[in-house]
């Protein structure tokens, strides 16, 4: 246990793993996790699905910090998000009555600052403007991916019906926390705020996931993976193209983790398809068989899959979007500067044509990078000297 901050923080989230699955939930769970190990007294704000059961306290704290831990969250409260409708923009309509409903549950008299993720801070903000004297707020959207490039008209209606809600909650929060790169960017091209509000931190791993026994040579024949959902922001239309172009030309194995529908699968012995993989524990088993991981989405903010290669001693093959420039380089990997098929088969067969000892040499940088810069232990440290400044520009706590 650190030493106590004196730091009282509302976490407002819209779910956490392992209860709601998603990066921006497994983020979240980092945030309550790591701002209570290092001494922040954390009132964690939460929801379930509809139809699904709400953990207890005890359990959370369980899965935060393990079973014998004496660890536990200041406060929790945990809801259940709204029933998803089929009229078009159900979600933000349903996003806003939860943030009713979280402020009407939370006493922010004893918070210090409060972190929304997403659209959860929304009428606390709608409060503030009306002039209830509250604690600053800054806001955690994660990609932007409804500014960003999208791949059909169905993603960019579905990006559109968002970008209202997102520039009104970016544009009356106190502060804005960004990944940076492309994402600090597009927040200050695309709305009225001031870059002194933009507070840049990268996201983070979990100690555990570090890969403990010595990294193995490469082989001659190179083994990718993608971990993801079958979806077409994912990159996984282009991926699988590229795969079916290059599988009877080239030596090379293909792994995907995450729920691949059958109409989308590669039909060859050297494509294989793990399914949904729920443990840690499952997924570096694979992880720790592969050489280069693939993320060729069309959007991202600082996609978690990326950074659990790199800690597992995977070179990335990655799209140039968000801030995934600020985890991958040429020292670890290929960024490709925008998705299609050709360039994607390109980056594959580049590293194909690899010399092993060139992949060996990136996947070590990969591991050593998260060492060095992406462990939750520094990076929170770095969040809670913002949050407490008065020296600089986030000058948040008076």
């Amino acid at each position: 246990m650190k030493s106590k901050s004196n730091l009282n923080i509302a976490l407002l989230t819209d779910g956490i793993t392992p209860f709601v699955t998603g990066g921006m939930q497994r983020h979240s769970a980092n945030l309550a996790k790591y701002f209570t190990l290092h001494g922040v007294q954390v009132t964690l704000v939460h929801c379930v699905l509809d139809g699904q059961i709400k953990p207890s306290d005890n359990q959370i704290n369980q899965e935060l910090f393990g079973e014998q831990s004496e660890i536990k969250l200041h406060k929790i409260v945990t809801l259940n998000f709204p029933k998803a409708g089929k009229v078009p923009g159900h979600y933000v309509r349903n996003s806003y009555q939860y943030s009713k409903e979280l402020f009407n549950q939370v006493d922010f008299s004893e918070i210090d600052f409060v972190y929304a993720k997403g659209y959860s801070g929304w009428y606390y903000m709608e409060q503030k403007q009306k002039g209830l004297l509250l604690p600053p707020i800054g806001v955690k959207f994660h990609g932007y991916e409804m500014y960003q490039e999208l791949p059909n008209f169905t993603q960019k209606l579905k990006a559109k019906l968002l970008r209202k809600a997102t520039k009104w909650n970016n544009e009356h929060a106190d502060y804005i926390f960004s990944y940076g790169g492309k994402i600090t960017e597009l927040i200050l091209d695309r709305f009225n705020v001031d870059a002194s509000k933009v507070l840049d931190f990268t996201s983070g791993l979990d100690v555990d996931w570090l890969r403990k026994d010595k990294l193995q040579p490469s082989g001659s024949r190179v083994r990718f993976v993608f971990i993801g959902r079958a979806e077409v922001r994912k990159g996984i239309v282009e991926l699988s193209k590229a795969i079916k172009t290059l599988i009877a030309k080239y030596d090379f194995d293909f792994h995907f983790i995450g729920p691949i529908p059958d109409a989308m699968k590669v039909g060859h012995n050297h494509v294989n398809y793990h399914g949904e993989l729920n443990s840690k524990e499952a997924i570096c088993q694979v992880l720790d068989q592969m050489d280069v991981l693939v993320c060729p989405s069309h959007a991202e903010g600082m996609p978690n899959v990326i950074l659990e290669g790199m800690a597992r001693g995977l070179a990335i093959l990655a799209t140039d979007v968000g801030a995934v420039e600020k985890i991958v380089s040429p020292s670890n990997g290929i960024l490709i500067q925008a998705l299609d098929q050709e360039k994607l088969t390109a980056a594959i067969i580049e590293f194909m044509e690899m010399d092993s000892s060139e992949i060996f040499k990136k996947r070590n940088n990969s591991l050593e990078k998260i060492i060095q810069t992406y462990l939750w232990d520094k990076i929170i440290v770095q969040i809670i000297q913002a949050v407490k400044s008065q020296e600089s520009n986030c000058k948040i706590i008076e």
